[in-house]
């Protein structure tokens, strides 16, 4: 049993880790994008697919899904929430 609960750990720590690195990564290509001035390319390019992905959860909602979508359909949705208030800005 020991050994089970000491795998299971190691694999979470793992997947945490994993995560950790991840965002780091991912924030330091923001952060280089902005320096290099193109990070309005990239918000556009990013804002593209929210809105394409939100036409998507929205056609399967009309067409008869039974739930509106998981944690992809409200990312998505915030996504778009907030690219729309940023245009305020």
């Amino acid at each position: 049993m020991e050994t089970v609960l000491n795998l299971m750990l190691i694999r979470f720590g793992l997947i945490a880790a994993g995560l950790v690195v991840l965002g780091l990564v991912l924030f330091a290509v923001a952060v280089a994008l902005r320096r290099r001035g193109s990070g309005d390319r990239v918000r556009q390019g990013v804002e593209n697919a929210a809105r394409l992905a939100g036409r998507v959860l929205d056609e399967r909602r009309a067409n008869g899904a039974r739930r509106g979508g998981g944690l992809g359909s409200s990312v998505a949705r915030e996504a778009l929430r907030g690219f729309d208030n940023g245009r305020d800005r």
